[in-house]
């Protein structure tokens, strides 16, 4: 079984991650933007129970665009948001994919999040249907 780590700029909190992720997708909603300092949100969503937490981790909540609230682990020392939970998608975890540091780490299968809040001129290319899994 696969296993990858991700983890913060400063290595004190990290995650390991069990098994393929079942998305890995590009959002361009304001809050993706203003979580990761650029035009788009990159993240790895796994099943709660393959992500196993290391160290030291804060927690900012955040009430979603749908009303739902958004759980945003980070780390108190760097400041680097590692992944989150949300509510309105139990049994799910979405994990920085930027945190793996891996150039090798699969594409996007989905870049369809707020297409409409996309930076004109930003192209996100998304893995061929055929290795989407």
């Amino acid at each position: 079984m696969t296993s990858r780590r991700a983890q913060c700029s400063c290595g004190q909190l990290s995650a390991t991650c069990s098994g393929e992720p079942a998305r890995i997708a590009v959002c361009h909603c304001l809050a993706c933007k203003r979580k990761t300092g650029s035009g788009f949100g990159f993240s790895a969503w796994f099943r709660d129970h393959d992500v196993t937490l290391d160290g030291k981790a804060s927690e900012f909540v955040r009430v979603g665009d749908d009303g739902g609230r958004i759980r945003n682990y980070f780390c108190p020392r760097c400041g680097d948001t590692l992944l989150w939970k949300i509510d309105t998608i139990p049994g799910a975890v979405a994990v920085s994919a930027g945190c793996f540091a891996d150039l090798s780490f699969p594409a996007p299968t989905v870049s369809v999040y707020h297409e409409s809040r996309r930076f004109p001129g930003l192209e996100i290319r998304t893995a061929p249907l055929e290795t989407r899994g």
